[in-house]
């Protein structure tokens, strides 16, 4: 599933907004308990579905009308109400997503408005767990048993883990440095690997995973460490596992008290001087933010990329990363 939130690679600015008192307590008396008052630079209203008031799900208000694209993300109270506050002027898409549920249609809608949106049930434990958190789906990862471990160096063997411990560390920490792991970009094999080689397993498939990229050369010594056979295999078993349709085995909670003040502002990374999204990582930021290679141009202007060959455009918008 290709998730709203995922597509983008974004900015975050997480503000915690104690609103609870503006979202649950405004609520005019002539239109119902339900209701929640709305100014002209917010969108609320409430979440039902055929089960009643949907507490704990998150409304997700987005838009591409401004200059770079822009949401901005609340969460229901306990009768289901939101109000997502002081949003730029635009028009607006708005849906749903929550644990238990598949993310809704989203509703086209504009400023000052009050809105009734439909969550939908997921039909099963797979199409819920879709929107899990990466954790859960690392949680199905298999680590051997201490008694594996020798828990001794070997002379010219090189860096090799001995230890559980160690080996829970590599697995999880020497990875996340950089990215999540149990995201749907590392807890799938994406198609994309055919493209450089036809692979007879999963092992191979990942063997070849780990070389890729700027990054390649770190994530392959890493993988060496455990060594790299069993570190492969056990990877591969992993994300087999998930195609076969393994789901983890607990559902996580949906956000509780003080967690559903929380407003989380999002904006699409903007480009650099024509190069879109591609210094993502140099727009993050917070000093100088001005584009970093002026002088890879040709005479007429068209970027050439850090290696000085032609290049088209990046863009990050595109790619796909879980939130």
């Amino acid at each position: 599933m290709r998730s709203h939130i995922s597509g983008w690679k974004l900015l975050f600015v997480l503000s915690v907004m104690f609103h609870a008192g503006r979202q649950a307590g405004t609520a005019s008396p002539q239109a119902g308990a339900n209701h929640v008052a709305v100014s002209p630079k917010d969108i609320g209203g409430v979440v039902n579905s055929p089960k009643g008031p949907e507490a704990g799900v998150w409304v997700i208000a987005e838009t591409s009308d401004l200059p770079t694209k822009f949401r901005k993300i609340v969460v229901t109270d306990d009768q289901g109400r939101f109000l997502v506050p002081d949003l730029p002027k635009a028009s607006y898409k708005v849906w749903v997503r929550g644990y238990g549920l598949v993310d809704s249609k989203p509703v086209d809608t504009s400023l000052g408005k009050y809105v009734i949106l439909a969550a939908i049930h997921a039909p099963d434990a797979k199409t819920a767990a879709k929107v899990y958190p990466a954790n859960y789906w690392l949680s199905l990862l298999k680590i051997p048993p201490k008694s594996d471990f020798s828990g001794k160096q070997e002379v010219n063997q090189g860096h090799v883990i001995t230890d559980q411990d160690g080996w829970i560390s590599a697995a999880k920490s020497a990875c996340q440095t950089c990215h999540q792991l149990g995201d749907k970009a590392t807890r799938e094999l994406e198609p994309e690997l055919s493209t450089i080689g036809n692979f007879d397993s999963s092992k191979a498939a990942w063997d070849r995973r780990v070389k890729s990229g700027q990054m390649g050369p770190s994530m392959s010594s890493g993988m060496a460490q455990f060594p790299r056979e069993k570190g492969v295999a056990m990877y591969a078993d992993w994300t087999d596992r998930i195609a076969g349709g393994e789901v983890p085995t607990e559902a996580p909670p949906r956000p509780q008290g003080v967690e559903r003040n929380v407003v989380l502002t999002e904006w699409e990374w903007g480009g650099c001087d024509g190069l879109d999204g591609f210094l993502g990582v140099h727009r993050q930021a917070q000093s100088n933010r001005q584009c970093i290679w002026p002088g890879l141009r040709d005479s007429d202007g068209k970027w050439r990329g850090r290696s000085g060959r032609p290049s088209e455009k990046h863009s990050l918008a595109d790619q796909d990363a879980d939130l």
